[in-house]
């Protein structure tokens, strides 16, 4: 009991601060609230411009719509009777660049809020800041009283989306920009060519996108909408054309380019392939000079990234005309040539005004000091680069793909690690990370799903103090955003059920549900392993429509922890029993056969959890061979099974070892 009670304290003291995140650098709780109702009125002042005016507009009507309050959209620069000031000092720049000032201030009293900022962006953060400050509370919707200083830790806050496996049409890439800037994320690296797909349209050579999307890829007009879109949120969009490797789809319109005779065609697996750019005919160079000059005028960012990764050599080391280049040029290997074809590029872009960034493969200190490493491999490659003068960005352990829960990604910071050793000068190039949602097992379907509210808890590592760590209040905040996002159109939560209905037809839907609710995906290695997939393999099953991390394991290993029999109890009969109810559903669909051993053995779990419940509260311990077959049975419980792993072993496992001893 005493235990329980301390837990039901820590979490009682947790709900009493705000549900922000990311968490701000300072923030210094006051007395009373602001409430809100159908008299709030907003006021901007200082610098102004149609962007500032259209998220107060946006920030007006989330507001209405968060607290069902008739709330008038209009506001002023009249700073009388207003619940809402804010104040502007200057202009951002024209075309957003990294390292704008993003700070704010925003204080909130009984009577008045003023949000006051130096530039734009930390407006658009602020007015974030201030829709998570408000809540229901008995009478009214309210913000607490409080003074909040907030700035980021890292200037690059990314999220990679990988539009060429599976097509994400542009309402998919909207409301991805709509939670990037709830949770104050603000870069968007939009993955848009490899071997699955060519996913834009381009005028120079249009048989990119006629011959290397299937028909779906964004017009120009298109890119140009969703860039401004971006721009009114705060949030700095960086293309991604991925060279000399993963070019399958830009081969099928131009084979000329290849290094080895085509034809060439859409590649519909997933991994590595061989096809590759000829980096020895300059006539490669000239393609790439007027392509990547038309996307430079299209994409206003600074950055361009030229992808780099996973170029294997295998048709440059069978070419006697690229190995007698590589002769000629004393280029040694294929990791050399790679090297020779970076440095042609990079001069390509810098002529356009862009500087290049890249995966860790393109790192060679032949190349000028002014490209962006994007580590993938590990931080030892980001503090390399680091070392030898590069800046970087960390995406590896930010891999949504793998499907880590929150505290994991969570736990993974940009300076630590490798990093940790690096002298303040090296650790000043490291300029944050990116979130990287690649796209072999998503669809418009369950993408959201998929990156939200994971995402989140990566932007508050970016975002916020280094020391900001606490995992338990980071869930506390997040099951609150994972609502808030939704409320915003995403459909992170609101997919779910709908995708389980359908693969029951509607029949007996609980039993389903309970059995979804404390599974997870396997990661994308995993699933690989399993299941022979191609781009056309519809992502319909119990496997994709399931949340990355069981919000419910997580409530039941709370329990466990706490030692709250009755709710423990509870929840293991409902899984022991709840087999003999799936069971007739499952062997109904082919979809959901595969998933009859998974349903099994939740309801082994539940039945061996009563169990060693029933042997502490007896205060009998089990004999060895008990205790010897359950570890046996947990050990093959905790393996993937239908690309699927139950999330609940581990506690089923510390009561099973709990009664042992």
């Amino acid at each position: 009991m005493i235990k329980a009670a301390a837990f039901l304290l820590s979490v009682g003291m947790a709900c009493a601060q705000p549900a922000l995140l990311p968490w701000p650098s300072k923030v210094a709780m006051g007395q009373g609230s602001l409430a809100i109702d159908a008299s709030f009125r907003v006021a901007l002042t200082g610098y102004r411009e149609p962007r500032l005016d259209r998220a107060v507009e946006r920030f007006l009507a989330r507001l209405a719509q968060k607290t069902g309050v008739p709330i008038a959209s209009s506001f002023s620069s009249d700073t009388s009777q207003v619940a809402l000031r804010i104040a502007c000092d200057h202009a951002g720049e024209l075309v957003e660049k990294l390292g704008e000032d993003e700070s704010y201030r925003l204080e909130v009293s009984a009577t008045e809020a003023r949000l006051t900022a130096p530039e734009p962006l930390g407006i658009l953060h602020g007015l974030e800041t201030f829709l998570q400050l408000v809540e229901a509370r008995s009478t009214s919707f309210a913000a607490p009283a409080s003074t909040i200083e907030d700035q980021p830790r890292f200037a690059w806050r990314g999220l990679h989306l990988d539009v060429s496996r599976h097509w994400m049409p542009v309402e998919v890439v909207k409301r991805t920009l709509d939670g990037m800037a709830a949770v104050k994320l603000n870069v968007f690296h939009w993955h848009l060519s490899d071997d699955q797909g060519f996913r834009i349209e381009s005028r120079r050579f249009p048989r990119l996108q006629e011959l290397g999307s299937d028909g779906e890829f964004y017009s120009q007009e298109q890119v140009r909408d969703v860039i401004a879109y971006a721009r009114d949120r705060g949030i700095r969009v960086v293309p991604e054309f991925d060279v000399p490797g993963h070019t399958t789809s830009w081969l099928v319109g131009y084979p000329e380019l290849a290094s080895a005779p085509g034809p060439y065609s859409i590649e519909r697996r997933w991994g590595g392939f061989d096809p590759t750019l000829d980096p020895t005919r300059e006539s490669t160079y000239e393609f790439l000079d007027a392509f990547f000059g038309e996307m430079s005028e299209l994409f206003p960012d600074q950055f361009f990234h030229v992808g780099g990764d996973e170029v294997n050599g295998k048709q440059w080391n069978v070419s006697d005309a690229i190995r007698s280049f590589m002769a000629t040029h004393q280029l040694k290997d294929a990791q050399a040539l790679q090297a020779y074809f970076n440095r042609r590029v990079e001069a390509i872009l810098e002529k356009h005004g862009k500087r290049m960034e890249g995966w860790d493969e393109i790192l060679d200190p032949d190349l000028p000091r002014n490209i962006v490493i994007q580590s993938w491999r590990g931080q030892k490659s980001l503090a390399d680069a680091a070392r030898l003068g590069y800046a970087g960005i960390l995406s590896s352990g930010y891999y949504l793909d793998h499907m880590d829960s929150s505290a994991t990604l969570y736990g993974v910071d940009p300076l630590a690690a490798d990093s940790d050793a690096l002298s303040r000068d090296e650790k000043s190039r490291i300029l944050g990370g990116e979130v990287a949602m690649w796209g072999e097992f998503v669809d418009p379907e369950n993408v959201d799903s998929r990156i939200w509210p994971r995402a989140a808890a990566v932007a508050e590592r970016l975002w916020s103090p280094g020391e900001t760590k606490d995992a338990r209040d980071l869930y506390r905040r997040l099951d609150r955003v994972s609502f808030e996002l939704d409320a915003l159109g995403l459909t992170n939560r609101s997919s779910y059920e709908p995708m389980l209905a359908r693969l029951t037809g509607g029949a007996l839907f609980e039993p389903l549900k309970n059995l979804a609710d404390v599974v997870e995906p396997g990661s994308l290695g995993q699933r690989q392993r399993t299941h022979k997939y191609t781009q056309q393999t519809p992502l319909n099953r119990l496997v994709d429509a399931v949340r990355p991390e069981s919000a419910l394991a997580r409530e039941f290993a709370a329990a466990v922890d706490a030692g709250d029999h009755a709710v423990v109890q509870r929840w293991l009969m409902l899984w022991r029993d709840n087999d003999a109810r799936l069971a007739p559903v499952l062997a109904k669909s082919f979809l959901l056969t595969e998933d009859a051993v998974v349903s099994k053995d939740l309801s082994r779990l539940g039945t061996i959890g009563l169990a060693a419940l029933d042997f502490k509260e007896r205060r009998t311990r089990p004999t060895p061979r008990w205790i010897a077959e359950q570890r046996t049975f947990l050990t093959k419980a905790a393996k993937v099974q239908a690309e699927l792993r139950i999330a609940i072993v581990p506690s089923i496992q510390k009561l099973v070892e709990s009664a042992a001893h």
